[in-house]
């Protein structure tokens, strides 16, 4: 599927769906509505005069065509109130109805953005891309039987934009649109994968082939090197298993040899079990998903690279599985860091830092004057956040309005948490540097302050991602498994570093 974008009238254009979004409110129908109510024989008129169809936001109608036009199938869209329209809730509208159009017999859709007020015409082009882009995803390649996948699909969308000016913004913002979404989509079958089929070797095959693609540098470093390097705390949590840890790093130049760094840090356990802290058996296959963080700052790159934004970026995305067996590092065990600080193992199943610690290390060591680490790091985020927002933990005040304002443009919601002195004293080990766990009480902070004593005084972000990076229902741009998120954010912010 295409999304692509045309000036002119929505009559003009030929589709299986024409869809027109309608106000509420009785004032006469106009422009593309109005070609569209005589297309239909007056049936959206009478629609609107008997009550049937009030223009609420996200109201969905579809309507056979009995005139002259060139589709097969009017959809009418409700608007809803100006003063009550977001961009977010917009591109949560767009996928719902992405999914909508495809369960009723799908084909081409002609959208109009005709009567659109109170949305910047790119940004409302941007996220038309994302919601259908996003919102038709589906993981089902394992599916054998037809009779499991979708009866119909959706092909390609025209958005239909009026005047030449008008289609020139809309069309810059379907393009990022749809490049972040197809991005997204990548870090969700990678997550998506069970973990036989996504291996830190295969992970790791992915980046190079993703890197082939868009023209970024991919280095893996083995096992070997790793130990040349001193990742001490990255090869522990690999000790248990026999599938080689791949630690990947991906490098995008687009500021040159003098431009500043941003590193993207992503945690890439492809399997969790525990290791000898075993976890319960209960959802463990969910655990096939712990290497989202990793997904998602692969898939960030790639966007960053097809965008050809001028800003220097890092991804690091240590992988390798979690895994027990008679060579795994065992509960009380000290290991040590890249950059020489040594840490108490308490529980095996606190990993997620060990392999993020050596990923930043490495990170600053190769220049990085930026980190954002993103990880599935602790449930604790959950209890504290539920799942509407992720946590996020940042040093530096500047960075954090950034990352805000990132995540508003993306309409991925976020939340601070703190990282007080007082936290710190949780994880003081008495025979290491740290301990890589100060307890249930304040999990999530703990971990951080973890991280933190890598991250240093280098501007740092952490996002605890554990309580987003999955879902069970269909629901505005997520599709069931894993949504991706938040890739847009991470985009955003880079692109936002480009304009400075």
């Amino acid at each position: 599927m295409s999304v692509t974008v045309a000036s002119g009238t929505l009559s003009e254009v030929a589709a299986d769906i024409h869809i027109v979004m309608i106000p509420p409110g009785s004032a006469p129908l106009t422009g593309d509505a109005a070609a569209a109510d005589r297309a239909t024989g007056g049936a959206i008129a009478k629609m609107r005069t008997n009550n049937l169809f009030a223009g609420r936001a996200a109201e969905v109608a579809l309507l056979p065509v009995t005139g002259r036009a060139k589709a097969k199938r009017i959809v009418l869209f409700g608007l809803g109130e100006t003063e009550k329209r977001t961009l977010d809730a917009f591109r949560t509208q767009m996928g719902n109805l992405s999914r909508r159009l495809r369960d009723a017999g799908g084909g081409s859709v002609a959208i109009s953005i005709e009567g659109l007020d109170g949305l910047d015409p790119e940004r409302a082009g941007e996220a038309i891309a994302e919601g259908f882009v996003l919102g038709l995803y589906r993981f089902d390649k394992h599916h054998t039987r037809s009779s499991d996948r979708p009866t119909h699909t959706v092909g390609d969308v025209t958005v239909v934009a009026g005047t030449t000016r008008r289609a020139a913004a809309v069309r810059r913002g379907v393009e990022r649109g749809s490049i972040m979404a197809e991005m997204q989509n990548l870090a969700r079958d990678l997550g998506n994968e069970p973990a036989n089929l996504m291996t830190p070797t295969i992970m790791a095959a992915r980046a190079q082939q993703l890197a082939a693609e868009v023209g970024l540098e991919c280095t893996i470093i083995e096992r070997a090197e790793a130990e040349r390097l001193k990742m001490g705390s990255y090869l522990s949590v690999s000790n248990g298993s026999v599938q080689p840890p791949k630690f990947i790093v991906l490098n995008y130049r687009g500021a040159g040899p003098r431009g500043r760094t941003i590193a993207l840090v992503g945690k890439g356990i492809t399997f969790d079990t525990g290791g000898i802290s075993l976890k319960p058996p209960a959802d463990m296959d969910a655990m096939k998903g712990d290497m989202s963080g990793a997904a998602v700052v692969i898939g960030a790159i790639g966007a960053i690279a097809r965008l050809k934004l001028p800003v220097n970026v890092m991804v690091v995305a240590p992988c390798t599985e979690n895994m027990p067996s008679g060579s795994a590092t065992k509960p009380g065990d000290v290991v040590y860091a890249m950059d020489g600080q040594s840490i108490e193992v308490i529980n095996t199943d606190a990993e997620g830092r060990l392999v993020l610690a050596d990923g930043i290390a490495y990170a600053k060591a190769n220049g990085a004057t930026t980190v954002i680490d993103v990880a599935t790091l602790t449930g604790a985020v959950r209890v504290a956040l539920g799942t509407f927002r992720f946590g996020i933990f940042c040093n530096n005040d500047r960075l954090m309005a950034e990352m805000e304002r990132a995540g508003d443009l993306a309409g991925e919601k976020m939340w601070r948490l703190p990282l007080d002195d007082e936290y710190g004293e949780l994880i003081k080990s008495p025979v290491a540097d740290m301990k890589n766990t100060g307890g249930a009480p304040a999990g999530s902070i703990t971990a951080a302050k973890f991280i933190q004593n890598f991250a240093g005084d280098t501007p740092w972000a952490h996002l605890d991602i554990a309580a987003i990076d999955m879902v069970g229902t269909e629901s505005g741009l997520n599709p069931r498994g894993n949504t991706g998120r938040p890739l847009r954010t991470l985009v955003h912010f880079v692109a936002g570093r480009a304009t400075k």
